[in-house]
């Protein structure tokens, strides 16, 4: 168990810091200075989504002495369209990075307008000659956040504070459920959705409103850690809540509540993709990377895959080595070696969604608009 706890608390490092010594190889000096323009839904400060991509952004800058960045904040996102056009005719950028799904016809319609500018959108599944995706995708830690929740849990209730119903929530609040019913079949995920990315007040409320009917353990997708102090503050009061980082780490705003959470890491994405601009060898692929690439990670923060706290609470039922050896195989080998997706999966209303002995594929899961067995009512339309 050590050795291994060890050995995941290396991995889990920021891989950023851990793969920054070859990110220049690449490169080729002769090129101009390439000016990138960042296009944020959220405040840099807001700790979550917007925070982890401009801490990428600044990574990339420090490993490519040619890049050059500037970045528009709080966008909303029926308004990038004007904000592109600023950064490119105002700014001078020449590749510009969207980074919410909300964006994605505003950037198609972009890349149409300026085909000499290289367009990457972050979450959507729409390219074009000079349009590519990317993502880091969550969906693996929230498996293992879940069956963390399904082992502490006291209730068998769980909740979810979501944003919006896109197939990127989808995903993770299934997967959570997936892993939490891998361990304990009894347990029920709610779901609330506050229809804000950067929405601390509603989120606070969500999950208020989530403990209310009894859920004793938190995941969520907001960009703040609102939902953290929620958890944290009904823990010091007497109630223990567990709650579950998200995009950054988070622990420092709930030490007695962050169980663990899902960490990513944008700058080697950042890096390979400005790399493979500079390059000459950039392509409008789909660019979709997950654990084993080192995009995404387990954990509160940096430090550790699970918070020390919670170690021996875990360990009586043997399900945290079992947790840090799925962990290992998603790190090394991949869905090859694991996929929370890999049938039988049933939905919420009894229907086979994936067969047994296959695997929900890529397409299946950027498209996934069904709550797996144990979800608790819905999607709204």
């Amino acid at each position: 168990m050590k050795k291994l706890f060890a050995a995941l608390i290396g991995l889990a490092m920021s891989a950023s810091l851990l793969f920054a010594g070859g990110s220049n190889e690449v490169a080729n000096e002769d090129v101009d200075t390439i000016k990138a323009g960042f296009v944020y839904v959220g405040p840099v400060g807001d700790y979550g989504w917007t925070y982890a991509h401009d801490q990428g952004r600044l990574f990339a800058e420090q490993e490519l002495p040619w890049l050059e960045t500037v970045y528009v904040e709080s966008v909303a996102e029926g308004d990038a369209g004007r904000i592109i056009d600023r950064l490119i005719m105002q700014e001078g950028a020449t590749v510009i990075f969207t980074t919410s799904f909300g964006y994605m016809d505003d950037t198609l319609a972009a890349a149409a307008k300026y085909p000499d500018v290289i367009f990457m959108h972050c979450s959507g599944f729409k390219q074009t000659e000079n349009l590519g995706t990317y993502f880091g995708d969550l969906y693996q830690a929230y498996y293992l956040n879940g069956m963390m929740a399904g082992t502490l849990t006291n209730t068998n209730k769980l909740g979810y504070v979501a944003a919006f119903p896109i197939p990127e929530l989808i995903r993770h609040i299934n997967a959570f459920a997936l892993g939490a019913k891998a361990v304990n079949p009894d347990v029920e995920v709610h779901v609330r959705w506050t229809y804000a990315w950067y929405g601390p007040d509603k989120a606070k409320e969500a999950a208020n409103s989530l403990i209310s009917i009894g859920v004793d353990s938190l995941a969520f997708t907001e960009d703040t850690p609102a939902v953290i102090e929620v958890g944290q503050e009904h823990t010091e009061n007497g109630k223990q809540i567990y709650t579950f980082s998200h995009y950054s780490p988070m622990q420092q705003y709930g030490p007695d509540s962050v169980v663990s959470g899902q960490l990513s890491d944008w700058g080697i994405m950042y890096v390979e993709i400005l790399n493979s601009i500079k390059n000459g060898t950039w392509a409008n692929e789909d660019m979709w990377w997950l654990m084993k690439e080192r995009a995404t990670y387990l954990g509160g923060n940096y430090l550790s895959p699970v918070n020390p706290l919670f170690e021996s609470a875990l360990n009586k039922t043997g399900v945290l080595q079992d947790i840090l050896s799925l962990y290992a195989i998603m790190i090394t080998k991949g869905p090859e070696g694991f996929d929370p997706y890999e049938g039988p999966i049933y939905d919420n209303e009894g229907n086979l969604q994936v067969a047994e002995g296959t695997r929900a594929n890529k397409g299946e899961l950027l498209s996934i608009m069904y709550y797996v067995d144990g979800v608790i009512g819905s999607i709204p339309e």
